[in-house]
């Protein structure tokens, strides 16, 4: 090639470059003029973008770079509540369901039996407990052997008291007896006879009052002879409660020996909670247990005695009758006492299937496999572990049963308020 042409041919590659430059240097103006002229409104999270901020920087949540919204380029409000009510869908597959628990179920419209849950005590039956009293002043001579918390049998002998006074009552009873037999010996008329019976009758009473036993006023009947003391034995099979004597002991008229309970038969007194009251129906069975012990025994509420209310508990105290033959139920035993009740048809869920923030209550709806919607809801009764919704709930409609604290966070994870969002 001659230097002619590689002057041509370097021309032309200078002339080329010069107008790629000129055309590009155009371009970037029109370019930095486009954006100088493009006004930035706000800068929003992409990840969120209800977020608003009016300066640019890092996302408050998830750290990723604001985007800048321009003018003619805004978010309407109904664009932010789709992708906000996108976002705030809790999706859970059916791996991590399994993985955390999360059960769905149905919801009917039916009859719901639920079994309720009361905390009992046991408390002895009031016509089953009995107080020795002594009707005379004397000193005690001898005790048995049987302590507070012992077993005793009826008539088993439990103390001897010797009292002088007594003397004269137990003469007045022996000469009754005496003047009834007379009267039947004679053949005295039946008013005689009856006048002579009255007499003896309240020889009799006399002597239980000072405190004496049937057992010693048999004796009596038989020896027709005074003893030196009065003895005290048990009225009925039971245990000792309380005793409050001791050889040597000087006691007064009126004081109490010892306080004996039968308990074969036993109360419960369970406390009902609020609107639990309500569905205790007299006659209606339970089954009692003690926590901790393979004891299960049949009680039955009381017919005669309609739950009363305690102040200090602020509950109503449910009165339960029960057969104690072993003795398994002793006084002030605590025990958990389960009541199996129907309720009317209506839509219930169990407990722990609702979110309840102290201001509303939220269950969680499948809108299609994992994807789960928030929903509120209105609820009614609550026994045993099962909530009644008033409103917010169709029958068939699946919701979450247990787990639905996780999708819960799920929710608050992908989602959250603006204002929330703008705090630092």
């Amino acid at each position: 090639m001659n230097r002619a042409a590689v002057s041509v041919v370097l021309l032309g590659t200078l002339g080329a470059g010069f107008l790629a430059g000129a055309w590009y240097n155009q371009r970037e103006a029109v370019s930095a003029a486009s954006v100088r002229t493009r006004k930035v409104l706000y800068y929003i999270d992409p990840m969120h973008p209800a977020y608003r901020s009016d300066k640019p920087g890092s996302a408050p949540d998830c750290g990723m770079q604001l985007q800048p919204v321009y003018a003619g380029e805004e978010w309407s409000s109904t664009d932010v509540r789709r992708m906000v009510r996108a976002a705030g869908e809790p999706r859970v597959s059916d791996e991590q369901q399994q993985l955390i628990g999360v059960r769905i179920a149905p919801v009917e419209n039916a009859a719901v039996t639920e079994t309720l849950r009361l905390f009992g005590r046991v408390a002895v039956d009031e016509t089953r407990m009995y107080r020795l009293n002594i009707g005379i002043e004397g000193y005690v001579r001898a005790l048995a052997p049987a302590t507070t918390g012992s077993l005793v049998t009826k008539d088993q002998w439990l103390a001897t008291i010797s009292t002088p006074e007594a003397r004269t009552p137990i003469q007045s009873y022996i000469v009754a007896l005496d003047v009834l037999d007379r009267a039947h010996k004679d053949g005295e008329s039946a008013a005689a006879i009856d006048f002579a019976g009255a007499a003896l009758q309240q020889a009799i009473d006399r002597l239980l009052t000072l405190g004496m036993s049937n057992v010693q006023i048999e004796e009596l009947k038989k020896t027709r002879q005074v003893p030196p003391n009065i003895t005290i034995t048990a009225p009925a099979d039971g245990f000792i409660v309380q005793r409050h004597v001791s050889v040597g002991q000087k006691v007064l008229r009126g004081d109490e020996l010892y306080r004996i309970a039968d308990l074969r038969r036993v109360w419960v007194e369970a406390d009902a909670f609020g609107a639990e009251a309500d569905y205790v129906t007299p006659g209606a069975t339970a089954n009692v247990s003690i926590h901790g012990r393979d004891v299960s025994l049949r009680a039955r509420i009381s017919r005669d005695v309609p739950p009363q209310f305690d102040r200090d508990s602020q509950s109503a105290k449910v009165r339960l009758e029960i057969d104690n033959p072993s003795y398994v139920l002793r006084p002030d035993m605590f025990v958990d006492v389960d009541l199996p009740i129907v309720l009317p048809p209506a839509i219930a869920v169990p407990v722990d299937a609702i979110i309840d923030s102290g201001l509303k209550r939220t269950v969680f709806v499948e809108r299609r496999a994992g994807v789960f919607e928030p929903r509120e809801v209105e609820t009614g009764w609550r026994v045993g572990g099962r909530v009644q919704i008033v409103k917010g709930l169709s029958a068939g409609e699946r919701v979450v049963v247990a787990g639905a604290f996780v999708v819960d966070a799920e929710r608050r994870i992908r989602t959250s308020s603006p204002d929330d969002r703008s705090r630092p």
